[in-house]
């Protein structure tokens, strides 16, 4: 079965399926910029991604450069070009449908899932970003052509509706990159169906979403994406640990950029925390 690619229509939709497809969020032109800068963040030239790690590119071709990463975080810190996709304005505009008026995001991740690269097991995002009103909404721009054959996510109808995160447990199955997986919930693969999206659209999916990624055959050569991650600005974010004088429920972590409304919190300020980085095979550099 695969997705029959339509506009946004309603909210409904998100609220039945968990996701919603925007077919041509970005134009090709703002494709191009973003994988132009895709290399100039892969080479350095906006700054060091790992303060410990010394790369060296000279004499290396672009795709070769790209191949010798899986994902970097947070790319929007120190990229120009990764910032304004964060706030691009049909991607807002449809945030603002399903989440509510006051958005903020506290993510950005750019994958490159090159040939061979194993995907990511079943997984939920609001696993890893719990935030206090269920809000975590992923955008995940396809920046080639994403199809089954490299590596496209593959979904669960309707698995966000119980609100419910399910267990996770280690995992070594070499087809998925990631340590983990979500297990014991009510789907079997056979339900699952491929999200198969043209360079420019955008899959915009339910923090409780049970997703993954299959490994790219390499027939279509390297395939890249741009996941952000958003919610309402509504909301506290307790990301991270709370100070030893500071209670869970009044954590909120503040290093976020908000791209619709208004802040309530803003009385709070910003922190920057967060710096842009990549992390090894098999400890969190999940191959989406």
């Amino acid at each position: 079965m695969t997705i029959d690619v339509q506009p946004v229509e309603t909210r409904a939709d998100y609220q039945r399926d968990g996701f919603v497809i925007l077919p041509d969020a970005l134009t090709p032109d703002e494709v191009r910029a973003l994988n132009d800068d895709a290399v100039r963040l892969c080479r350095g030239e906006h700054g060091a991604i790992d303060s410990d790690v010394v790369r060296t590119f000279d004499g290396v071709s672009d795709e070769d450069v790209l191949r010798s990463f899986l994902c970097i975080h947070q790319p929007h810190k120190i990229s120009p070009v990764a910032l304004n996709a964060l706030h691009h304005p049909r991607i807002v505009d449809t945030l603002t449908t399903v989440i509510g008026p006051n958005v903020k995001a506290m993510q950005s991740m750019l994958f490159v899932k090159s040939e061979g690269r194993p995907g990511q097991a079943w997984h939920q995002d609001e696993y890893f970003i719990p935030t206090r009103d269920r809000s975590l909404t992923g955008v995940w721009i396809a920046l080639d052509d994403a199809t089954v054959e490299n590596g496209c996510l593959w979904v669960l109808p309707g698995s966000h509706r119980a609100g419910i995160l399910y267990p996770a447990r280690e995992q070594d199955d070499p087809q998925f990159d990631c340590t983990t997986e979500a297990f014991d919930f009510p789907y079997a693969d056979a339900d699952a169906v491929p999200v198969e999206l043209k360079a420019g659209s955008a899959l915009i999916f339910n923090g409780y979403l049970l997703h993954r990624s299959l490994r790219n055959s390499g027939k279509h050569g390297l395939r890249r994406a741009l996941a952000n991650h958003y919610m309402s600005a509504e909301s506290l974010l307790p990301w991270r640990r709370p100070a030893d004088d500071e209670h869970m429920a009044i954590a909120d972590y503040r290093d976020v950029v908000l791209v619709a409304g208004r802040d309530p919190y803003a009385y709070k300020g910003l922190q920057d925390l967060a710096v842009p980085h990549t992390r090894p095979d098999k400890d969190g550099g999940c191959g989406r």
